[in-house]
């Protein structure tokens, strides 16, 4: 199957996360997920721009960026100036949704959208066509190692079904609980991009776990 890999490094060794860094430019993984949250969007605090300014200078992968923080619009600058290629703000956290994608857009960036698991996807149908990636979440944001929500397929091919209805060109993007057993089945499902955190970073070769993942 035909899927972009985006290992999480919120999964990563923050004590040697430059080596796990050259482990990812070094392996078949696509892109990079970059988790940054603030503390109030969700109840943890993971990295700030020193982090992303090393990622910048390390990292050979494009950079997929995903925002847990408040006011997002922010920030979007100080993205933009750390390499960022795709950065997705949440739906739930966005009050102007359709400027924020623009200027996103604007800065040289792909704009994405993610949504919490008790967001129904009906309510991107007025926006769909603005956005390039939509990251349906698919345990509940915050923290890493979280059990999969068996619900998200059923979310994701309601929200294939929509971006084909409004001839929308937005990828769908899944986050949470992404492992080897149901990575076939989420593709199947609809997913273009498929984010994986415990299951290559807790593997033993976490190499070799990628190249399974890009097997499928």
């Amino acid at each position: 199957m035909d899927f972009i890999l985006s290992p999480s490094i919120l999964s990563a060794d923050f004590g040697h996360l430059e080596s796990d860094i050259a482990m990812l430019n070094n392996s078949e993984a696509d892109w990079i997920h970059v988790d940054v949250m603030d503390g109030v969007f969700v109840p943890n605090i993971s990295f700030g721009f020193p982090v992303m300014n090393m990622l910048k200078k390390t990292a050979q992968k494009p950079l997929d960026v995903h925002v847990m923080i408040t006011q997002p619009d922010q920030y979007i600058n100080h993205f933009a100036e750390q390499a960022t290629s795709t950065l997705s703000v949440h739906y739930e956290a966005c009050t102007h949704l359709h400027r924020t994608l623009n200027e996103i857009r604007n800065k040289g960036m792909k704009a994405g959208v993610a949504l919490n698991p008790h967001t129904p996807v009906n309510l991107l149908e007025d926006i769909i066509t603005e956005a390039d990636m939509i990251l349906v979440l698919s345990v509940n944001p915050g923290f890493g190692g979280q059990k999969f929500i068996e619900h998200s397929y059923q979310k994701i091919e309601k929200l294939k079904n929509l971006i084909i209805q409004k001839n929308s060109n937005a990828k769908i993007e899944v986050d949470g609980g992404v492992t080897l057993d149901n990575a076939a089945k989420l593709s199947k499902a609809g997913a273009d991009i498929l984010v994986a955190g415990n299951a290559v970073f807790n593997s033993a070769k976490p190499i070799e776990t990628i190249r399974q993942f890009k097997a499928i």
